[in-house]
């Protein structure tokens, strides 16, 4: 239930939440096992279910898929925090990897829940793209509070972390394409689709 309250609360009211959420104490684990785990799986379970469902795919291809992007969701979580970690002292923020990682995980609820979306076919897709939109006003929100960057500092950390974060959303997104093909040209090559 708290994880409950906490999503509710950081999309409704960030203003007050954030300031909770840094003098709040915590750990990397405790952050992933009770919150960016259960959140980041809806996307993947959501994509899955669409893949299955109306784009008729295997659920074997539709499971790899979902597994990989959430495997490597954990890991651009993880590395998104030590890049914000690493500028922060150049903005004049804190060095501190676990805040760094509450501001990244907090920041990214509305994208994680957004995912259910993502069981609308086509139109679903656009409007989870507008939950992580609010995602970045939520890391613009939370840098001086949580981050202790000054706020005339705030934007200007808030975009350098978001430029690093699509840097590697993209080769992230590489990644898994290149997953994907080579898996549907080896099921193809197996069930005789390729000769």
């Amino acid at each position: 239930m708290a994880l409950v309250d906490r999503a509710q609360r950081i999309i409704t009211s960030p203003q007050t939440e954030w300031p909770a959420i840094a003098v709040e104490p915590t750990t990397p684990a405790a952050l992933y096992s009770g919150y960016i785990v259960p959140l980041a799986l809806i996307t993947p379970v959501c994509s899955l279910v669409s893949t299955v469902l109306f784009l008729h795919r295997t659920i074997f291809l539709g499971g790899v898929i979902a597994v990989t992007s959430f495997v490597l969701e954990l890991v651009a979580v993880f590395v998104v925090a030590l890049i914000a970690d690493a500028l922060a002292p150049s903005f004049n923020g804190v060095k501190d990897q676990t805040q760094a990682l509450k501001w990244i995980a907090y920041a990214y609820t509305p994208r994680w829940i957004a995912g259910v979306l993502l069981l609308v076919p086509v139109l679903g897709s656009f409007l989870a793209f507008i939950g992580s939109l609010y995602s970045l006003y939520l890391l613009y929100l939370g840098a001086v509070p949580v981050i202790r960057v000054p706020a005339e500092k705030g934007i200007g950390y808030t975009v350098v972390v978001v430029i690093a974060s699509i840097v590697l959303f993209v080769v992230i997104g590489i990644a898994l394409a290149i997953i994907i093909g080579l898996l549907a040209v080896g099921t193809a090559i197996s069930t005789g689709g390729i000769h």
